[in-house]
């Protein structure tokens, strides 16, 4: 998918941590994708968006990308209603969260990125990449 707002780094770990094959994990994401695409107006009025780039997001310019932190869990309810098993679920949570965690490092924020872990989980959504 071209507006996959995953690094290909990010989701090698993600799918190493959450044990689903490598292989598996971009279709999960691009499903997820699709999902977050029709989701994005509600995030912007309900969550705290981050300032977020395409560029570090590694999407093509043309399309836009956006960075929301949202409560817990919310991957796992999304994971259920995509139809998607506790290790899916898990493994494209820890992809956004290892997206974000990449961009804290490259801003020297790694800390900060990390401490916001603790009580929300990330969500990278890509538009118009489809």
């Amino acid at each position: 998918m071209a507006g996959e707002p995953i690094e290909g780094q990010a989701l090698v770990l993600a799918a190493a941590k959450a044990s689903v094959p490598s292989t598996r994990l971009p279709d999960l994401i691009d499903v997820a994708q699709a999902e977050l695409e029709a989701r994005v107006e509600r995030y912007r009025r309900e969550y705290e968006e981050l300032d977020v780039s395409a560029d570090e997001l590694g999407v093509q310019d043309e399309v836009a990308a956006s960075g929301f932190l949202v409560e817990g869990g919310h991957w796992e309810t999304l994971g259920e209603e995509l139809g998607f098993d506790r290790r899916e679920s898990d493994a494209v949570r820890r992809a956004h969260e290892e997206q974000l965690l990449r961009i804290g490092r490259r801003r020297d924020r790694a800390e900060e990125f990390d401490a916001a872990l603790e009580i929300r989980e990330p969500v990278f959504v890509a538009e118009g990449g489809g």
